[in-house]
């Protein structure tokens, strides 16, 4: 099931099954990618109550082992719709017994989607309905659609800075990093830049990336209340994702215990707290 917010500028189409955005048109345009299960048959999951991998796809609670897989279950589990109006949605995700037997916490994850012109803002609220606190990490993945070469496009970064990526091994984040710089701003696209996978920063400067198309700007995502951010794409397919994160794989060291995770988010009993990153069309 799926429902379509509109404004004179933009719609937005949104699954409830991971209440995920699988379209955003402008004239006609789609941004969002298709989804061809041949490279990668998602579009935007939520990454939702871990962002990235589990080093053995596990941690420790309370010297209790549980599995879970790589950036969660938010992504695969049926949302219910709250409020709806023609310009924005709220969708509701709450703990049941699946979850708990793989996260051991009782949680509400609202996402609200909001028009307003040519931006569509979305909004992650999570409520922490134990009496404890909780640990957790969001992520967005939105992947947009590239209709030219992958080589006619390129991301222009908010500040001018040299960018410090780290590399996966085995899907955990390693302590090996190399640094890439700007030349005004810009990172070319290449599929070459991906071949060891996603780039993935620590931190950034910038809070907002603009996806130009033969030097003119088409998209913009803005990310204030994010500290961390992947880019990746696969080997010769027509997307780039610009990826928010609170929160990233587990480092090769980890010692599996979710509480001493980097990065990892803590909720105070009974409180909710509030995320939100835009993605404007230019």
């Amino acid at each position: 099931m799926t429902s379509t917010l509109k404004n004179d500028f933009l719609s937005a189409t949104i699954k409830h099954f991971g209440a995920e955005l699988i379209s955003l048109k402008s004239n006609f345009k789609e941004y969002i990618w298709e989804g061809n299960s041949v490279f990668w048959g998602k579009h935007s999951p939520v990454l939702f109550p871990i962002v990235g991998t589990l080093k053995d796809n596990s941690y420790l609670y309370n010297n209790k082992k549980y599995e879970m897989s790589r950036h969660g279950f938010a992504r695969d589990k049926e949302f219910t719709v709250i409020s709806q109006s023609d310009i924005e949605i709220v969708f509701s995700l709450k703990y049941d017994d699946e979850t708990l037997k793989i996260y051991p916490f009782k949680f509400e994850l609202q996402l609200h989607y909001t028009l307003s012109k040519k931006k569509v803002s979305i909004n992650y609220k999570i409520i922490n309905l134990e009496e404890i606190e909780i640990p957790f990490s969001i992520g967005a993945h939105p992947a947009f659609a590239l209709e030219e070469n992958f080589e006619n496009y390129s991301l222009e970064f908010q500040e001018q800075e040299v960018l410090k990526c780290f590399t996966l091994e085995n899907d955990l984040l390693s302590n090996n990093n190399y640094e890439i710089e700007l030349k005004n701003k810009k990172l070319p696209l290449s599929y070459s830049t991906f071949k060891n996978d996603a780039l993935i920063f620590k931190s950034l400067q910038s809070k907002e990336i603009t996806i130009l198309e033969n030097e003119n700007p088409i998209l913009k995502v803005k990310f204030n209340d994010f500290n961390n951010l992947g880019i990746w794409t696969k080997i010769n397919a027509s997307f780039i994702c610009i990826e928010p994160w609170l929160g990233y794989s587990d480092t090769l060291n980890t010692t599996g215990k979710l509480l001493e995770k980097e990065e990892i988010k803590i909720l105070s009993s009974k409180s909710s707290i509030d995320y939100q990153f835009s993605i404007e069309i230019l």
